[in-house]
């Protein structure tokens, strides 16, 4: 039985780690936000795996898209160690609270939660990781009148990632959550091998 639980879940991480993988090609840009930020739903299958499997296997998902994806990466993988941490405390968070108590309310406090969490992360990792390699190819004023052409009165870089990046990612994440409640009560038996 436990070897058959440990398949299943080796399984089931590489299948949504390669769904997630997937998805990271499906982006697009969004309205009030410079055109070099995408919009991506790739923690989606990390977020389901972490609530059918607990937050190691949210994080293996989130963990095993990015490796992937660090072949064809444009920045040098620092975008993918990037989007690893983010979503690692994301899909963690909402994780290790469900595992406490698994019903569909503390579902969306824990994933709301680790939403928020994602967003606040979002600024120092921004600020300290992903531009400081950014302004390599762009100069730090270029990506800043980039967040000016939406609000002239942006000042500084860490101002726009409070701004717009902060209430970005944690919408970004809060997608993610309202489709893992939609869909998740139906694929959790078939994820746990129940049907």
């Amino acid at each position: 039985m436990k070897n058959k639980l440990s398949a299943r879940y080796v399984a089931v991480t590489g299948m949504l780690s390669a769904i997630g993988f997937i998805l990271m090609y499906v982006e697009f840009s969004v309205p009030f936000m410079p055109p070099f930020i995408k919009m991506d739903l790739s923690e989606l299958p990390a977020l389901i795996g972490s609530f059918a499997y607990g937050p190691v296997c949210g994080i293996l998902i989130c963990l095993i898209k990015n490796l992937l994806h660090m072949p064809v990466s444009t920045t040098a993988c620092v975008g993918e160690f990037a989007n690893f941490l983010l979503g690692a405390v994301f899909v963690g968070t909402a994780g290790f609270i469900y595992a406490k108590k698994k019903s569909k309310k503390n579902a969306t406090i824990a994933a709301g939660l680790g939403a928020v969490l994602m967003g606040i992360l979002s600024i120092p990792v921004n600020y300290f990781i992903t531009y400081p390699f950014y302004y390599n190819f762009m100069p730090k004023e270029a990506i800043l009148s980039a967040y000016q052409l939406i609000v002239p009165s942006m000042k500084s870089i860490l101002q726009c990632l409070v701004c717009f990046n902060f209430p970005f990612t944690t919408v970004k994440g809060l997608i993610s959550v309202a489709i893992s409640l939609l869909v998740y009560k139906h694929l959790s038996p078939i994820l746990k091998g129940r049907k």
